[in-house]
């Protein structure tokens, strides 16, 4: 039997829903699931369960990573040779990093800010002695830091193949920007290689539809695995350090979101709600790599043209990481206030210009915002113990680092289509 007119749009609006109501159901139960057997079991039975659950994460971050290089590489080099030449590759591409710079002032100035109103640290009192008790191997800024040589070294592939094999995402969008600016300047000798690259592009995504059916479940695992073995009480302990970082982010995205009104009006609120989706993966997984697939396609659907988004995107996720710079200042400070020091004017200028620079070419590294707070206390003659400080509720701020980032790459895609005239552009019309 025929459906009714407003049967028809319920039943349309049920199906527009349906995913973002199974996600956040797999997140409601994962917390509770995790919650009921940390109360439970005995703590090397939580382990034990805790180990399992996280293999279903695991591979779903794998086949996550599995496919994010050769889409990079697709979507960013026929975007690239799609556009009209080097003048609007170099244009998009001044427009974009200028919307960086200063995404980036905006998020280290408000980390410092919001820590020095709230002083999550002053409380804490953390005595040397305890701070050296808790150091370990894995807080060694040698181990974890990026200096400007290895940033410039792990720039320039040696080889594509390596880089891909190693998701390097920084060196494919290297390589893929020469690629694509390449095959602009042959035009019609090439287009039956730049079709080619769509089609592998098409496929790519394709293969993404398949992987994100299992985002639910990656999301109940992620969830019940940490929360089964640390325990939903970690977070009180840290409270202050947890409720400022939280609400700094919540200040950042009223900026980041007032910025984008005052360029495209209240279309910012639908773009929102278009990648709640990925913000919610992203946030469950504390990947930023889980959310880009399909973080692509949902703001190619927003209204953003596919070759503007590819070419903003792939360049966000190794320059514009809103979350994490944020939380280096905040964490930063916080180790401060633990240990009584008082950063003066001087000392904050030259934090804020060290991680103006050591926060950019990250995406791929583990736990990065880790790795560069332990280089930059050194600095400012802070103990390299203080890592041990935020590693214990690392993994909650990681959650708002990466919807953050996540928010930050689709807000700067959408501000740069805007200035280049192509919000809402047909994509029949995309090569005019």
């Amino acid at each position: 039997m025929a459906l009714t007119q407003p049967e028809a749009r319920i039943s349309l609006a049920a199906a527009r829903h349906a995913p973002t109501l199974l996600l956040v159901a797999a997140t409601v139960l994962g917390v509770l699931v995790g919650w009921g057997c940390n109360r439970l079991l005995s703590t090397p039975q939580a382990a034990n369960v805790s180990a399992g659950l996280s293999i279903i994460t695991d591979i779903f971050l794998r086949l996550i990573k599995m496919i994010v290089a050769p889409l990079v590489f697709a979507t960013l080099t026929s975007a690239v040779s799609r556009m009209g030449g080097a003048a609007e590759i170099g244009r998009v591409g001044l427009r974009t990093l200028a919307w960086f710079l200063a995404a980036s002032c905006v998020s280290l100035a408000l980390g410092m800010a919001m820590a020095h109103w709230l002083q999550p640290g002053a409380a804490l009192h953390a005595l040397p002695d305890f701070a050296q008790g808790a150091t370990t191997g894995a807080n060694d800024p040698s181990n974890g830091g990026v200096s400007l040589t290895d940033f410039v070294a792990h720039l320039v592939p040696r080889s594509i193949a390596e880089a891909m094999a190693n998701n390097e995402i920084l060196q494919v969008v290297l390589f893929s920007l020469l690629f694509g600016t390449a095959a602009a300047s042959l035009k019609e000798r090439v287009v039956t290689l730049v079709e080619w690259i769509e089609q592998l592009a098409a496929v790519m995504f394709r293969v993404t539809d398949y992987i994100m059916k299992l985002a639910p479940l990656a999301i109940f695992a992620a969830l019940a695995s940490s929360i089964c073995l640390h325990g939903v009480g970690i977070v009180g302990t840290y409270g202050r350090f947890v409720a400022g970082f939280y609400l700094g982010l919540a200040v950042l995205w009223v900026i980041l979101f007032g910025a984008l009104s005052l360029i495209i009006g209240s279309r910012s609120l639908r773009l929102l709600a278009g990648i709640r989706q990925t913000v919610l993966l992203a946030f469950a997984t504390s990947s930023s790599e889980a959310a880009y697939p399909r973080l692509l396609e949902q703001l190619v659907a927003f209204g953003i043209p596919r070759r503007i988004a590819s070419f903003v995107l792939p360049l966000g996720y190794s320059f514009n990481l809103d979350g994490a710079m944020m939380y280096c200042t905040f964490a930063i400070l916080f180790i401060a206030q633990a240990y009584g020091v008082e950063l003066g004017a001087g000392q904050l200028f030259a934090l804020f210009g060290l991680l103006l620079l050591s926060t950019k070419g990250l995406a791929g590294v583990p736990r990065a915002a880790i790795a560069v707070i332990a280089v930059t206390l050194p600095h400012f003659h802070l103990p390299d113990a203080g890592v041990a400080l935020v590693l214990a509720v690392d993994h909650i701020l990681d959650m708002g680092r990466s919807a953050t980032n996540i928010v930050g790459n689709s807000i700067a895609a959408a501000a740069v289509s805007s200035w280049e005239k192509r919000l809402d552009v047909p994509p029949a019309d995309e090569s005019t």
